[in-house]
């Protein structure tokens, strides 16, 4: 299985056409279904449904997008990265980041770097610990950002300098408002939002006997689309301060959970790992900010 083969499956299921397919890869269209037709023998499966006028991922093709998505993006990582070594001024940096107001450490340590190394590019790729340890641990990014303790056993890690501090965004006219903090009584029966990691984590063990009585109305990755559902009045967010806007006439209030619930900010990479040139730079300069 090559992975020029895989390139043309991957825009087939994009594209969900042939003809389109065949003008964006720039071959001819009895090229790439005889590429396609020997990628299905090889495999044994059907990848593809043809209709009318589109053509549509069984469910062995969607098996195949999702394994071949990672395999060519390592395999252009790969590239990218012997490209660079001999680049002593810069080279491509993937990062995994959590959602957190921390995250502008981060970005100053990156500020200072590329003033050293100039064609520094980065990559970034946002989401829960799920999402993106994966990434990491298929080799396709180099640091996480996440907000619980990483596995000692695969990672080693920094701590960001502050703490997240835990609460409740809310409709700035409802009577939660008026609160200075809030308790987990007060959630009872209230539809919430949070992220699923955080409600079986952080939240459970903040909530302690009265979680039972709380309800996930619905979980969201990013803060921010579940501000908007808590905007327009169909529920209430829980996420850490700062991530946001609850500035005056933004029609918002954050009010913290008492008692109090922090988290860490950690940055991991793989204990295993073999970087690039550019990436053992930037981890001595993580090192020397954060320790």
């Amino acid at each position: 299985m090559e992975i020029r083969t895989l390139r043309y499956f991957l825009a087939v299921a994009r594209e969900e056409n042939m003809t389109r397919a065949a003008e964006t890869l720039h071959v001819t269209q009895p090229t790439l279904s005889k590429a396609l037709k020997s990628l299905e023998d090889e495999l044994g499966k059907k990848l593809f449904t043809r209709h009318s006028f589109s053509i549509r991922l069984t469910e062995e093709g969607v098996l195949l997008r999702n394994r071949a998505e990672d395999l060519v993006s390592m395999a252009d990582k790969i590239e990218r990265e012997f490209i660079s070594l001999d680049d002593i001024s810069g080279g491509e940096l993937y990062l995994g980041l959590a959602e957190s107001y921390q995250i502008r450490y981060l970005a100053r340590v990156i500020r200072d770097f590329k003033t050293r190394y100039p064609n520094l590019y980065y990559h970034i790729t946002s989401g829960d610990t799920e999402q993106i340890a994966d990434k990491l641990d298929k080799g396709l990014l180099d640091f996480l950002v996440l907000a619980e303790l990483p596995d000692a056993r695969k990672y080693e890690y920094l701590a960001f300098p502050e703490k997240d501090v835990w609460g409740l965004v809310i409709p700035e006219n409802d009577p939660l408002a008026e609160k200075d903090a809030i308790r987990a009584d007060d959630l009872v029966g209230l539809p919430l939002f949070c992220s699923e990691q955080a409600w079986n984590g952080d939240i459970k063990s903040w909530a302690g006997s009265s979680f039972s009585k709380l309800k996930l109305e619905g979980s969201f990755r990013l803060s921010y689309n579940g501000s908007i559902f808590t905007r327009e009045g169909l529920g209430y967010l829980l996420t850490f301060r700062n991530l946001i806007d609850t500035s005056e006439n933004s029609g918002l209030a954050f009010r913290p959970l008492s008692p109090a619930c922090e988290a860490t900010l950690y940055i991991a990479w793989n204990r295993y790992q073999a970087f690039t040139p550019i990436a053992e730079r930037f981890l001595r300069q993580l090192k020397e900010t954060f320790q």
